[in-house]
């Protein structure tokens, strides 16, 4: 056996909550990128009245579910690391 592979093995596979903290962390930047993109948008097009009223409720969303976000990898790699 000269090649040896570096990945897990078949009959190790990531935890159920590495998957699931991993998609979510996936998501939420994709929904800030999305956010990002809108915001330059609605500046574009001169609706910015309405972004600025729109701001305060995604910054408590988006600050809320990051802290939420850091606490699930926390625990994720202390799980892991016991595995």
């Amino acid at each position: 056996m000269l090649h040896q592979n570096c990945d897990r093995d078949s009959n190790q596979s990531y935890s159920p909550m590495l998957q699931f903290t991993s998609r979510f962390l996936k998501y939420f930047l994709l929904a800030m990128f999305g956010v990002a993109i809108a915001y330059v948008l609605s500046m574009i097009f001169g609706i910015l009245p309405i972004a600025f009223r729109l701001i305060p409720f995604i910054w408590d969303v988006f600050w809320r579910v990051g802290i939420l976000l850091l606490c699930l990898m926390a625990i994720v790699a202390f799980l892991e690391s016991l595995r």
